[in-house]
């Protein structure tokens, strides 16, 4: 097995690049990667105390430096110790560039500043946790969106997911025995989706999260019968008020908050809504 040090240098949170790294990782098999992350660099000074690491370490080295003088120091110092390095973004900002007719700004955490979009991010997220597993269903009207599916199938972290892109979002489980409020038959602002999953996977998710709280296993909680019977009453209770429904058996919460997303979309062309879209943190 292969081992690798790989170097993150960031001028900022270094969200951005954890996460290309992140999804170019995912395509190899195998690897022992021993991830270094730097993030905050924004002078020469900062990045002179991080090259004794590079030689201690040495390895890939990925970065996002907007500071021309910053960057220049890093590749030059890389090239004289023998590191490959790669600035992450650089041919999608000269694409954008070209395509736009101007000159990146190049200012360090441009996309963190604190702008209405911020803090629309932020009212989302408290909006969410406030409306966590049914409550406060009286102002549902306010959300953007409405989970709706039995218990664990990933409402809750979908939900906040979903208010860290923006959204204000809503979840209620769906109980054989206890019907949802008439509310979320009434809504007309938000777009409610039933999330749904198989019976075998839910029952091991179930099963796991029984025994993480130390108690039976044994119970109609993780009963079959049981189980695909509460799965096609929430079926039938999507399709009977037409709500889309997304599978989420082999979606990971991003993939299935990304087919959310593509609806709200879609319902937004359709209304004719300008798709302005939030922007991820």
């Amino acid at each position: 097995m292969a081992r690798l040090h790989l170097h993150l240098l960031s001028d900022s949170t270094g969200e951005t690049l954890e996460m290309v790294a992140k999804a170019a990782l995912a395509q190899f098999d195998e690897e022992e990667v021993v991830r270094h992350f730097w993030p905050m660099v924004r002078s020469s000074q900062h990045l002179d105390r991080i090259l004794d690491e590079f030689k201690a370490k040495p390895g890939l080295v990925l970065y996002t430096l907007v500071n021309e003088e910053t960057r220049g120091r890093l590749e030059e110092r890389c090239t004289a110790l023998g590191l490959p390095h790669a600035d992450a973004l650089e041919t999608v900002t000269l694409a954008l560039e070209q395509q736009l007719g101007q000159e990146a700004q190049g200012r360090p955490g441009r996309q963190h500043r604190m702008d209405d979009a911020y803090f629309a991010r932020v009212d989302a997220i408290q909006f969410t946790i406030a409306h966590d597993d049914g409550i406060g269903w009286d102002n549902w009207e306010e959300a953007d969106i409405v989970l709706a599916g039995v218990s664990r199938t990933s409402k809750t972290p979908t939900s906040i997911y979903l208010a860290n892109r923006g959204y204000k979002v809503a979840n209620i489980p769906v109980v054989v025995e206890s019907p949802p409020p008439e509310a979320l038959y009434t809504l007309s602002r938000p777009m409610v989706v039933g999330l749904t999953t198989s019976a075998g996977r839910l029952i091991e998710i179930r099963r796991n999260r029984l025994l993480s709280l130390n108690e039976q296993t044994q119970t109609a909680y993780v009963d079959e019968e049981r189980v695909k019977a509460e799965l096609a009453f929430a079926r039938r209770l999507f399709a009977d008020n037409g709500w889309p429904v997304i599978d989420v058996t082999r979606r990971s919460i991003e993939e299935s908050a990304a087919a959310i997303i593509k609806l709200c979309q879609e319902r937004r062309a359709r209304e004719g809504v300008p798709a302005s879209g939030p922007k991820p943190i």
